[in-house]
């Protein structure tokens, strides 16, 4: 399957440059709008973008191109990811688009698409949609007096923070808990905290001033460091640090310790299997979630799932299965109760309700499982030559997975948002993965440069 513009979560890159131009934007939007326009009704579309310098760029070329196919774009400004999933779906949209790069720096940007049910486009209708951008996208422009509108909705931001705290247990307050919320200088820095504070936390923020260059600069999800010192330094009960865009989360106990999505999805699946509203007997997660994780919901008697990376798997996983939480070790957690996409401010409040319910520290709630020790490598390349396809890349890989003989993992994949090959391997013995990385990445190395 051949993919031009679409990666694992939409299409992304530098902002003004390859695929991420005001051309390449607009094209979406016709190809894109073109695609869901079905019936005789007004068609609608909804656009958030993050705090990005370029979306001042891309959002009047996405605006433009849905505008000459006769749809009405609904502008909803900064707003997380999550967000416009739920107001695509709240107002009866046809198509949701978020503008974001997530969690990169702020020089790159992306595109991701929502159908009408809130849910990210399938792999056919992404192929479908690049179709569309280079075969006559033009040719379907409607008549003058048939042109879409586009207005601002007001109160994006109070409709967010509503649906969001209606996702918190109704008994329950955050009276009395200090919580450190790092928002990346991103979509989320009018949400989040006002959600918190109107719950009853006292909230000391971190990353609530972007100004379009500083979203994830040395803040959010990816960079903790900074809310881990602040949470020891205001003896804070826990820290919460989310990405650009909000889809994610990543939390750290009262001593400033991590604790990745794996172990957060544990905490919260085995507080609703308790309290019988867990579905499937079952989690989702990708082959990327610790092999700790995976015995330990084995122990008690549920079982893990794996899909390949990318919180849209997850979600058709779980949609399979009948499952209704999800996601990945790197804090995008789908709660399908809730939302149909990640939700980090959603997702948070599930750890604040069992943290309030148990009244016990984080680092001793959330601490479901010992890790076994996991290694993650990235190998840049370039060129039109798959280094996963060399021979000697997949006899190192096969070298490598004998050697752990059973005790371990190994998982090799190309990046789907920049040009790296990830290599991970885990097992129960530091040495040997150690080992059978540096073999595999020096496999990698080795063609590539003589590429």
């Amino acid at each position: 399957m051949t993919r031009k513009y679409f990666g694992t979560d939409g299409i992304r890159g530098t902002a003004n440059e390859g695929k991420m131009t005001a051309e390449i934007a607009m094209r979406v939007g016709m190809a894109a709008g073109r695609h869901f326009t079905r019936g005789e009704h007004q068609h609608r579309v909804v656009i958030g973008k993050d705090t990005r310098l370029s979306g001042y760029l891309l959002e009047p070329a996405l605006t433009s191109g849905f505008i000459s196919m006769g749809m009405d774009v609904v502008l909803l400004g900064p707003m997380p990811t999550p967000a416009v999933a739920m107001l695509t779906r709240s107002l009866r949209a046809d198509l949701g688009v978020m503008l974001s790069a997530s969690h990169n720096p702020f020089h790159d940007n992306g595109i991701k698409l929502f159908g009408p049910d809130g849910n990210k486009l399938s792999d056919e209708i992404e192929l479908e949609i690049e179709k569309r951008m280079d075969n006559g996208y033009d040719q379907h422009l409607v008549a003058s007096a048939e042109l879409g509108r586009a207005q601002r909705l007001n109160n994006a931001v109070g409709r967010y923070i509503e649906f969001a705290k209606n996702t918190f247990p109704k008994h329950l307050r955050l009276d009395g808990l200090r919580i450190v919320l790092d928002c990346a200088n991103g979509a989320a820095y009018r949400t989040a905290p006002s959600v918190l504070w109107e719950l009853g936390a006292e909230v000391i923020t971190i990353g609530t001033s972007p100004n379009g260059t500083n979203i994830n600069d040395n803040c959010g999800s990816t960079m903790p460091q900074t809310m881990c010192e602040k949470v020891v330094e205001t003896r804070a009960d826990i820290g919460i640090a989310l990405d650009g865009d909000a889809d994610r989360l990543i939390i750290c106990d009262e001593k400033g310790k991590i604790i990745d999505g794996d172990q957060v999805m544990a905490t919260i699946a085995t507080n609703w299997h308790e309290n019988n509203r867990l579905n499937g007997d079952a989690l989702v997660a990708t082959v990327m979630s610790n092999l700790g994780l995976e015995k330990y919901m084995e122990s008690i008697g549920l079982k893990l799932e794996r899909t390949q990376v990318g919180d849209r798997y997850v979600v058709a996983a779980m949609q399979r299965m009948g499952c209704n939480i999800g996601g990945e070790q790197s804090g995008h957690i789908v709660l399908s109760d809730f939302n149909s996409t990640g939700d980090g401010l959603v997702a948070a409040l599930q750890v604040l309700a069992v943290l309030t319910e148990k009244g016990r520290p984080v680092s001793n709630l959330f601490k479901s499982f010992d890790p076994y020790p996991q290694l993650l490598k990235n190998v840049r390349y370039s060129g039109d030559v798959d280094p996963l396809e060399d021979s000697h890349v997949k006899q190192a890989i096969s070298d490598g997975e004998s050697s752990l003989n059973g005790n371990g993992r190994v998982v090799i994949r190309k990046s789907g948002t920049e040009p790296l090959i990830r290599v991970m391997v885990e097992g129960d013995d530091d040495k040997l993965i150690n080992n059978v990385a540096r073999d595999i990445v020096a496999s990698v190395q080795s063609t590539v440069q003589s590429d």
